[in-house]
């Protein structure tokens, strides 16, 4: 069986990819957005993942013109959502089987 592929990205091939200047990654790693691995920003390493949340923190920033602090609080607030309606999908489905439609 084999392991999926997890990209690692250095400083410089995620900015490339995210559009983002160092100065600007670091802010967002200060807010908490990001967490990438390594001591410090020359050797920090980003997955895929984070290239997304990356890519949704820009997109947010820009659609809403708010600062890295609200975008931080924006992205925490969407996952909080998703994490509940994946609940409430749950407990419907459990609900289901004791209640008939």
């Amino acid at each position: 069986m084999s392991r999926p592929l997890i990209v690692q990205l250095d400083m410089e091939t995620f900015c490339e990819e995210t559009d983002l200047t160092v100065a600007c990654v670091i802010e967002i790693v200060e807010h908490g957005i990001l967490e990438p691995q390594g001591a410090d920003p020359g050797d920090w390493r980003f997955n895929d993942f984070e290239l997304g949340i990356a890519k949704r923190a820009v997109k947010l920033r820009s659609d809403l013109e708010i600062d890295w602090e609200g975008v931080a609080l924006a992205l925490e607030l969407l996952e909080e959502v998703r994490q509940l309606r994946a609940e409430n999908r749950m407990l419907r489905q459990r609900l289901e089987r004791f209640v008939p439609d």
